[in-house]
């Protein structure tokens, strides 16, 4: 059977929540902004009238406001997003089981063996999109094609509110003379390594000899010259299926620079803890704690040790941080951002071999104190229970598992 692949992205999705809930801005440029208090100051979303000036996603505000003196900025609403998002993948799953996120605001759906019920895909792509419509409040552009990178560059190619269809016999025609770095994973770098051998199309690239592409480029050569070929033939995944947690973490841009080893301990604490509940929620317990630190100046370091014993106590993750940071930081710089991540994953009630050398008695109360915490922060939220060092500096206080910022996910598995 053909296959028959739609992407749907929701248009300027967090900008177009905000002038859905907020109309007295639907007539004025306006972009949704993380905080400048904490540095996160550029823009995320923009709307159709705040394009027309050049703003782009990823400018900081500074910038945006030279293009445009009367720009509406808003602070992004994450859990409002997250209902939009989830109420749109409800209304993909009428069409099919088949339905994978690529971010907050776009999913592939497999509408396969949909066609027989609901007819081609252009038709269901286009009752998906009055559906948004009229449910939702907001539009999306949908593409429709042979396989997941077309159909994400199809939903690309017209905007807003708008179905492209790109197929196996028209797809050289469609895709081939735009430029190669509307090709899904042409960056800026990529785009300019392909343009110094004279390929600026993404027909150049098709065309182009694998054996030229794979020494230019190694590996990713090939996987991107099978994308500008049609040649993709990855899944999309169904709904229910989950895939194996191999780590979990949390990174913080700090609302101001850290310049002492009680800068670092305090976020590391805040860090920590985050990644402890997430761990327990999941029953997991981790292995290794790796860090990553980042300078003002944005030069960034990743390091990493074993814990003597897999743990999901915030305590023992964050002073394992703090060893590795004292271990490997020379505080040549101030620092911008740090992160914590756990891996080496095992279930909670997996068996391990203790040390002669140490003192484990405490850890089965402590364990259950921290079951203790996340059962009062659920009923009371986060910050009915704290850490005293945390009432040391309000400004570095945070709460990275619901003050987030929601990161794309990646085509690959």
């Amino acid at each position: 059977m053909n296959r028959v692949i739609l992407h749907c992205d929701l248009n300027n999705f967090y900008a177009s929540v905000e002038c859905l809930y907020n109309p007295q801005f639907r007539d004025y440029p306006l972009a949704v902004c993380g905080s400048q208090d904490l540095r996160h100051g550029i823009v995320l979303a923009k709307n159709y009238i705040a394009k027309k000036f050049g703003i782009k996603t990823g400018e900081a505000i500074w910038q945006a406001k030279q293009k445009c003196p009367n720009l509406v900025v808003v602070n992004p609403n994450y859990a409002l997003y997250l209902r939009f998002s989830k109420e749109a993948r409800e209304i993909y799953s009428r069409y099919s089981s088949l339905v994978e996120s690529f971010g907050i605001d776009e999913c592939w759906i497999d509408v396969s063996e949909s066609t027989k019920l609901f007819g081609d895909g252009e038709k269901i792509a286009n009752e998906i999109r009055e559906l948004i419509k009229t449910e939702l409040g907001v539009t999306a552009s949908v593409g429709v094609s042979f396989n997941r990178i077309f159909a994400k560059l199809g939903s690309d190619l017209k905007k807003p509110d708008a179905t492209t269809v790109i197929t196996e016999n028209n797809f050289k025609e469609m895709v081939w003379n735009l430029n190669v770095g509307e090709l899904l994973y042409v960056g800026r770098s990529t785009r300019r390594k392909l343009n110094q051998v004279g390929i600026m199309t993404i027909g150049d690239l098709a065309g182009t000899p694998l054996s030229f592409i794979k020494r230019y480029l190694g590996k990713w050569g090939e996987t991107l010259w099978n994308f500008a070929n049609g040649m993709d033939y990855s899944e999309v995944i169904a709904t229910d299926y989950q895939e194996t947690i191999k780590g979990i973490g949390n990174s913080m841009t700090t609302a101001r620079d850290l310049v002492n080893t009680d800068d670092v301990k305090l976020t590391f604490t805040v860090l920590a803890e985050s990644v402890a509940e997430r761990l327990r929620k999941h029953n997991l317990k981790g292995s290794t704690i790796q860090i990553s630190i980042r300078d003002n100046e944005l030069a960034s370091i990743e390091r990493q040790a074993k814990l003597p014993v897999p743990s999901y106590i915030s305590g023992e993750i964050s002073r394992k941080a703090m060893d590795i940071f004292n271990a490997n930081w020379g505080w040549h710089k101030p620092i911008r951002s740090l992160g914590i991540r756990s891996t080496d994953l095992v279930t909670a009630d997996t068996h391990t071999q203790l040390s002669f050398f140490e003192d484990y008695n405490k850890r089965p109360q402590l364990e259950t104190l921290e079951f203790s915490i996340d059962a009062i922060r659920k009923r009371f939220g986060h910050y009915s229970v704290q850490r005293a060092i945390l009432l040391k500096d309000s400004a570095l206080n945070a709460n990275p598992i619901e003050d987030n910022i929601i990161h794309p996910v990646s085509f690959f598995r």
